[in-house]
């Protein structure tokens, strides 16, 4: 099972000397997340009230709302621009393989129809289930399909007010903590929780992918004991054994080796993508700065720096999934239709060097401005330029005897190449291409 590019050999070095809450092999588990590992590029879709108000996704805790000042934005929600088949269209010609929804945030707003709860888009101006139209539309795209549930809940009453809770008092003392959670009972939430998930996983048929967010263990906080994660995760199991589930931050089952499959980085440099290489890994990023709408929000990444961040995911063996928070009225934002397009037209062309693709092999030096993705069944290395010789070559060292042709990916067009003890030139034409980055060197 140790072939070039899989980081799958890894597993039974990871998961040394922790128990398993269910008796699934390595292998198994390898051919289940085939299609993730391969596909490489995802969308993460962060909707819900706090577009209303417009100041991102935790506005309720950061401003202190309570739930009857809350009340209002449940009361006006109305997304009468909902067109997820526009939304799967978009993602679907991006290149995106999988689109992982938001069904419930800390706020505890319920986007699907759950007899568990009033607090619902099936009541007031939504009157629809959004998961049921957003699956439909994926799905028909060819899209797999990803669930987001926040384990947290703002709304609910018995849920227990912690140090991440909109009502959380100023002092951190067992007196202020016990006044406002008289009378709740997690016994109670976690039932409400078990429930919902028995709704959102029996009725959509299969889900690919489960987010759960989040724990922060301590006196004032909550982990998996205020879950009860493993009976929580073999409920999960139950509908969707094939369900990959999120690892960072999300369960707290890190001591058991199949408590969760994938490691999340959200936000981070693509120079710190470097040292997840050989995990099982993917980076949540945005295209601007928050997950949910902000009108606010200025900053921007550009169509360079999302190529980079997808490339340097693929090159180092994870996945890219770019979040997109759609307004009240449920559009994407100008930023997320125009980076979207800007990658749809890069993907079109150059998809091969990302899709099937994993870091490549050590042996091969490469320049210090390329980054390369390697498919280890088509025996192709895709390097990618990131600063362009406009007249000369490029040098590859470590290639001599394995590479036999090269070319521009985007439009199969020839370079010339000589083979000069152990290094590789590619000549280069004067006239940089029209697409971003990638030459494609075909081995031996």
């Amino acid at each position: 099972m140790q072939h070039l590019g899989s980081v799958f050999f890894l597993l039974p070095l990871l998961a040394q000397n922790k128990p398993s809450i269910g008796n699934e092999t390595a292998a198994q588990k390898e051919k289940r997340m085939k299609w993730w590992t391969e596909g490489r590029f995802g969308i993460f879709i962060h909707r819900d009230l706090y577009a209303l108000p417009a100041q991102q996704e935790w506005v309720k805790q950061y401003e202190r709302i309570n739930n009857e000042d809350y009340q209002k934005y449940f009361d006006k929600f109305n997304p009468d621009l909902f067109e997820p088949k526009v939304w799967a269209k978009k993602a679907m010609t991006t290149g995106m393989k999988y689109a992982v929804l938001t069904t419930n945030h800390h706020e505890g707003f319920c986007l699907f129809d759950s007899k568990f709860t009033k607090y619902k888009a099936t009541n007031k101006a939504a009157i629809r289930d959004l998961i049921k139209k957003h699956v439909e539309a994926f799905r028909a795209e060819g899209s797999k399909i990803g669930f987001y549930y926040s384990l947290i809940d703002w709304h609910y009453t018995d849920f227990t007010i912690d140090v991440e809770h909109p009502h959380w008092p100023p002092a951190n003392s067992d007196t202020e903590y016990e006044r406002p959670n008289k009378g709740k009972d997690m016994a109670k939430y976690r039932t409400y929780l078990y429930n919902q998930f028995t709704k959102l996983l029996y009725i959509y048929g299969k889900v690919n992918v489960l987010w759960l967010d989040f724990f922060y263990p301590g006196k004032y906080g909550k982990g998996k004991e205020d879950w009860r994660a493993v009976k929580l995760l073999k409920q999960i199991r139950k509908p969707q054994p094939g369900i990959i589930i999120d690892k960072n931050n999300r369960l707290d089952l890190s001591d058991y080796q199949d408590g969760e499959y994938f490691l999340t980085t959200e936000q981070a440099s693509t120079e710190e993508l470097q040292k997840y290489k050989g995990k099982i890994w993917e980076t949540c990023q945005t295209f601007s700065g928050s997950w949910g709408y902000h009108r606010h929000q200025n900053s921007r990444k550009t169509h360079r720096q999302l190529l980079d961040l997808l490339i340097s995911a693929a090159s180092n063996g994870g996945n890219l999934i770019l979040n997109a928070g759609p307004a009240a009225r449920d559009e994407f934002g100008y930023r997320a239709n125009s980076n979207l397009y800007s990658m749809a037209q890069w993907i079109h062309a150059d998809c091969k060097s990302i899709c099937n693709c994993s870091f490549a092999p050590e042996q091969f030096t490469p320049p210090a401005d390329i980054k390369r993705t390697y498919n280890v069944l088509a025996k192709r290395m895709y390097v990618h330029l990131f600063s362009y010789r406009a007249i000369g070559s490029l040098v590859l060292k470590g290639h001599k005897g394995n590479v036999n042709y090269g070319q521009f990916l985007h439009y199969d067009s020839e370079l010339k190449m000589v083979k000069q003890g152990a290094e590789v030139l590619l000549t280069l034409p004067a006239k940089k291409p029209e697409y971003e980055m990638p030459i494609e060197l075909i081995f031996n």
